[in-house]
């Protein structure tokens, strides 16, 4: 297996570490909305997931321990004891692998538009099914161009067509076996465990990742916060990037 520092990453500003963990099928780039205002008080790290983007050439398993046990080697080679981790969407669900798996190394964790088991509907169970078959029918950027319009209507034209270009440019084999993946992911026995600060964002007209998720891990985790950002949907991200950074630099900073 190719080691995990070949994970491509870029790294941008100063202060404490801040490890931003995309979600599926994108790639770091997702954070280009927020990174400036983030990187203006930390030391921002963005990888691209095993599979992902410039990280595509390392081989599977996509199992969210897999990709979070890549992530803990990275900052080790970093020489980073210990970090802010942010997880977005999918990317959530690494971010919490990474914090029950390696504690020592997630000193404060956000959890934005993400879940502990997104398999928890009839819905949700369908679609679980649905996106492999489709991937393998549609290809890529036909099922780019299906997500966005669903999950990220708000969108002007241009950061549309920017996200599915993302999106079309991944791998349709490694994205069907990363998505099987995490709808295996299930951190609901474990929520418990978590003990960082935590705080959970989530987006009040969510319909890919409703609200009843980051219900269930603001239960789940003792002592964390929840802020749900008004009139916004699962791409939050890029629709609220302002109140997003604020929110996300406010915790960090108390």
């Amino acid at each position: 297996m190719s080691p995990a520092w070949r994970l491509y990453f870029t790294e941008r500003g100063s202060g404490p570490p801040l490890l931003l963990v995309h979600g599926l099928m994108v790639t770091g780039e997702m954070f280009e909305p927020v990174i400036g205002d983030l990187a203006t008080r930390h030391r921002v790290i963005v990888p691209d997931l095993r599979g992902h983007g410039r990280s595509r050439g390392l081989p599977p398993p996509y199992a969210p321990a897999q990709l979070a046990a890549d992530l803990a080697q990275l900052l080790e080679r970093l020489g980073l004891d210990s970090t802010a981790v942010l997880g977005y969407s999918q990317g959530g669900a690494i971010a919490q692998q990474l914090a029950l798996d390696f504690p020592d190394r997630c000193d404060r964790l956000v959890l934005a538009c993400t879940f502990a088991f997104n398999m928890a509907t009839r819905r949700e169970r369908v679609e679980g099914h649905l996106v492999p078959l489709m991937l393998r029918a549609l290809g890529m950027r036909l099922m780019a161009k299906l997500i966005v319009s669903r999950a990220a209507s708000p969108l002007g034209r241009e950061r549309a067509d920017w996200l599915v270009g993302i999106m079309a440019d991944q791998d349709r084999t490694s994205m069907g076996a990363a998505w099987q993946e995490t709808m295996a992911f299930d951190s609901r026995p474990r929520l418990a465990e978590i003990t960082c600060p935590t705080l959970v964002i989530a987006a009040s007209d969510d319909h890919a990742v409703p609200i009843h998720h980051a219900k269930q891990l603001h239960d789940g985790i003792a002592g964390s916060r929840l802020i749900v950002i008004d009139d916004a949907d699962h791409a939050l991200i890029w629709t609220h990037s302002a109140e997003f950074a604020r929110v996300t630099g406010d915790f960090l900073g108390a």
